[in-house]
């Protein structure tokens, strides 16, 4: 249980190596979350049932069950039904679908919260649905949420070591290996340890300015 520095220098190009995956993959997952996110609540707000009703039960099964599960039937029981991904691109897609309920749910309260006199005034002009929510209420919603975003984005970051467990070189793997090779696990998990609040901890002080800047 020493710390030895020779370790920590040779684990530490691993470690970058894992990082850029783990900010890579983070970064596509968190694009997929909140484009689903999106489309998610704009068929929700659907006046079709047929539409409706299938989103809702879609988003409230991924929600009331663990991401792990869903990044297992992901990579191997879609495999099974002839759908099959790369590990980093079923990451990816595991992240970006679990979140995107979560999102969704983000995107509702922001439109919910744009003042009905927006709605009103955009029909008195005389624009079309689509217009209207592209250049007058979605613009307004999202301004709202961004900060509630930027914290899912931190809580995927903090989620995707999960990855490791298909397989996918994120820091976790990288760290697993040196330490399953070298035996000495102190120095490789203490790093990616410290690895994840360096990157998380100004992420979050970021998210807050951008809260206080947007929201009051």
């Amino acid at each position: 249980m020493t710390w030895s520095w020779d370790v920590a220098a040779a684990f530490l190009p691993e470690l970058l190596a894992g990082l850029r995956t783990t900010v890579v993959l983070t970064a596509l997952g968190a694009v997929v979350a909140f484009t689903l996110g999106l489309v998610w609540v704009l068929a929700l707000r659907s006046s079709s049932r047929c539409l409706r009703w299938p989103v809702a039960g879609f988003v409230e099964l991924v929600r009331n069950t663990p991401l792990l599960v869903q990044l297992f039937l992901f990579f191997y029981v879609l495999p099974s039904a002839g759908i099959q991904f790369s590990r980093s691109t079923t990451g990816v897609l595991a992240l970006g679908v679990h979140y995107s309920t979560y999102t969704a749910e983000v995107y509702r309260a922001g439109i919910e919260a744009v003042p009905a006199g927006q709605w009103e005034a955009a029909i008195a002009i005389g624009l079309s649905r689509t217009r209207t929510w592209l250049g007058v209420i979605l613009p307004q919603a999202i301004r709202r949420v961004l900060p509630a975003l930027g914290n899912y984005v931190i809580a995927m970051l903090k989620d995707s070591p999960l990855l490791a467990l298909i397989g996918v070189a994120d820091m976790l793997q990288h760290a697993r290996a040196h330490g399953a090779s070298t035996f000495q696990y102190v120095e490789p998990y203490t790093m990616v340890g410290i690895a994840f609040i360096v990157i998380s901890y100004p992420a979050a002080l970021l998210v807050r300015a951008l809260e206080r800047r947007l929201v009051y």
